[in-house]
């Protein structure tokens, strides 16, 4: 069940102060706090409700889902990150350790990232 309290509501909402990298009516992207490389973007859909990625992309209408993607790409360029590569990441549920239950993309890029997974046990 979505908590319209959670820490995104509050920072699209302006009652949480951010580090914003690009805005639109839609979209707000914006600094991790506690960054897990030299760049990491959080990027939420400021339309609310949505606890996850399934949550999203089967109740949002399908302009949404696209138009936030496309914003996705937007932000990787304005970063200059679409020629080193970057990562994209998003958590759902207690296995992925979701921590805020509105959906969320985290971007990671500006270096060489590690392996996909801490322990590597996968090899991917």
């Amino acid at each position: 069940m979505y908590d319209s309290s959670n820490i995104f509501a509050k920072i699209i909402a302006g009652e949480i102060p951010c580090e914003k990298v690009y805005e639109d009516d839609d979209v707000l992207a914006f600094y991790d706090i506690h960054p897990a490389a030299p760049v990491h973007v959080m990027i939420v859909p400021k339309e609310q409700g949505h606890v996850s990625f399934d949550d999203f992309v089967t109740n949002s209408e399908p302009g949404t889902v696209c138009n936030f993607f496309r914003k996705i790409a937007e932000i990787a360029e304005i970063l200059g990150l679409n020629e080193s590569g970057y990562r994209l990441i998003t958590n759902y549920g207690k296995d992925a350790i979701q921590t805020v239950g509105h959906f969320h993309v985290h971007m990671l890029g500006g270096e060489r990232l590690g392996p996909l997974l801490a322990n590597d046990r996968y090899h991917l």
